[in-house]
């Protein structure tokens, strides 16, 4: 039982990180768009959405994982520098 609780968490960390470079993939794409339609209301709209929920989405990660980038350290739970305990992306930490 103690594996799958692993690996069930281990699959719910993949799951957002992925949705998040998901998110980021659109927020950019969206921040491009705007460059060239700048009075795109809706375009500002559904940019602003997606923003909202990359931020969400980043607290929700570091809470449980532990932060992704700097700005949410405080979101963190844990009495211990996360930041810098945590694996980096190319020891597989992502």
């Amino acid at each position: 039982m103690r594996t799958m609780i692993g690996e069930n968490n281990s699959s719910e960390k993949s799951r957002l990180f992925h949705d998040i470079g998901v998110i980021d993939f659109v927020i950019v794409e969206m921040n491009e768009y705007l460059d060239t339609h700048p009075t795109d209301k809706e375009a500002i709209e559904y940019l602003s959405h997606y923003v909202h929920m990359k931020n969400q989405a980043m607290r929700e990660y570091a809470a449980k994982y532990g932060p992704l980038r700097i700005s949410d350290v405080n979101g963190c739970r844990q009495n211990e520098w996360k930041w810098a305990l945590q694996p980096w992306p190319w020891e597989g930490g992502c």
